[in-house]
């Protein structure tokens, strides 16, 4: 029995699929497969970049502004595609670019374009009429910033009119007035 020949054969084949291995290592497989991560990653984060940027966010609401609606580090969605087919509406909550310093802060919409706004003894008046507001709970007062007992504003033309609900603990449009629609990112989904 000619226990050389099998050897043979397992060496020959051993050599053959360590050379396949070999040249499937080679410098092309590798700057192909570098290539096509490369490519997995950059579409990966300007798809990332993307979709957050311009179709939907996710946020996390720092401050009590928001109380009881939205809860301090609560994580929420901004959905930046809300009002491409209509403008915000009184009682949105929406994402706004804060004025003051640029940073994301989050309201809700109180009076619309031409709307006037009368503070008045912890009241608020749309157009005269006392605004129902149901999100908030019952005897929550909305008082001016100024020392005065009343305050009266008129939202201009593309502009909105922004609270926060926990009125006592909110830097809204009372202080700097009203926001301009280009400043309104989205709407928050609850």
């Amino acid at each position: 029995m000619n226990t050389e020949a099998p050897r043979t054969e397992i060496a020959f084949q051993a050599r053959h699929l360590l050379a396949d291995f070999r040249s499937r290592l080679g410098w092309p497989r590798f700057v192909e497969f570098f290539t096509s991560l490369g490519t997995i990653i950059l579409f990966g984060t300007l798809s990332y970049f993307f979709v957050s940027h311009f179709i939907v966010q996710s946020l996390t609401v720092s401050g009590r502004s928001m109380y009881p609606t939205l809860m301090d580090n609560g994580n929420y969605w901004l959905n930046h595609l809300a009002y491409l087919n209509h403008e915000p509406r009184r009682t949105d909550i929406v994402a706004v670019q804060d004025p003051n310093d640029g940073l994301l802060i989050v309201k809700r919409i109180i009076a619309l374009p031409g709307e006037s706004i009368y503070l008045n003894h912890g009241r608020v008046y749309v157009n005269g009429k006392l605004l129902e507001e149901n999100y908030l709970p019952e005897g929550t007062p909305t008082y001016a910033y100024e020392k005065s007992e009343n305050e009266f504003f008129i939202v201009g033309r593309d502009q909105f009119f922004v609270m926060g609900d926990n009125r006592n603990n909110s830097t809204d449009s009372r202080t700097f007035g009203p926001v301009s629609r280009a400043d309104i990112l989205g709407k928050i989904m609850n």
